[in-house]
């Protein structure tokens, strides 16, 4: 029987071990969501998408951010969503600024079936791996109304892996952790700090400068900053 994402969205079991395909930015939340992985015994596969992002800062960050977390193995896949359109990340038009960090409308910079691509992806590779735990770091009170972050997706997810795979019919099951699902920004950033990470190794912002500084003023910035501030934490990213 599948297990239930709603209770894998807390922390995985205690004790456990095995291997776990994570799914890797480079920012802030993918990172915590792989180091709570770790912090319960899993050896980590790291998968990162370049899906024709509009820029290439968070990838070098998700390679900084794999480095840390000693992964077994870091892949990095060429997916080009761009191609389809439909997205301010992806696209040319503009990435909305200054947005109520309480709106609930879907903004631009959602990419179309984003999570849904890319868990089918790290469900694949945990197949030939032979490991039944899969790592996202989404996020259902602080995110930008995304609907492939809500709980009904990943708990929808999970139970189509049954019936995807040969491992699912077979009798095998595959796990969707989401530790990070129900934390504000601020509980994620307070739990990173206390497994020791360096945030200073992430990249949040959806419309750098060319030099990677970050805009401040897109949806990731302002939550990012929010949290921080929430967290009483100092941004390593603003100190440099």
């Amino acid at each position: 029987m599948v297990s239930d994402p709603s209770t894998n969205s807390g922390s995985p079991r205690a004790g456990s071990r095995g291997d776990a395909v994570v799914l890797l930015s480079g920012g802030l939340d993918s990172y915590t969501a792989a180091a709570i992985a770790r912090s319960h015994g899993y050896r980590l596969f790291a998968l990162t998408l370049r899906y024709g992002q509009r820029h290439a800062h968070e990838l070098r960050s998700a390679r900084a951010v794999a480095e840390a977390l000693q992964v077994a193995r870091h892949l990095e896949l060429d997916v080009d969503l761009s191609v389809f359109g439909g997205s301010s990340l992806t696209g040319g038009q503009p990435v909305p600024k200054d947005r109520p960090l309480d709106a609930r409308e879907i903004p631009s910079t959602y990419v179309p079936a984003r999570n849904t691509v890319f868990l089918a992806l790290a469900m694949a590779w945990a197949e030939v791996l032979a490991a039944e735990d899969v790592f996202i770091g989404v996020n259902v009170l602080d995110y930008s109304g995304y609907p492939d972050c809500r709980p009904e997706f990943l708990a929808a997810f999970e139970r189509l892996a049954s019936l995807a795979t040969a491992r699912g019919v077979q009798g095998g099951a595959f796990r969707i952790h989401a530790p990070l699902l129900q934390m504000t920004k601020a509980e994620i950033i307070r739990t990173g700090l206390a497994l020791g990470l360096d945030y200073g190794l992430t990249h949040s912002c959806y419309d750098p400068a060319p030099d990677g500084r970050p805009c401040g003023r897109c949806d990731s910035c302002a939550l990012r900053a929010a949290g921080f501030a929430q967290a009483r934490a100092a941004d390593p990213l603003l100190s440099r």
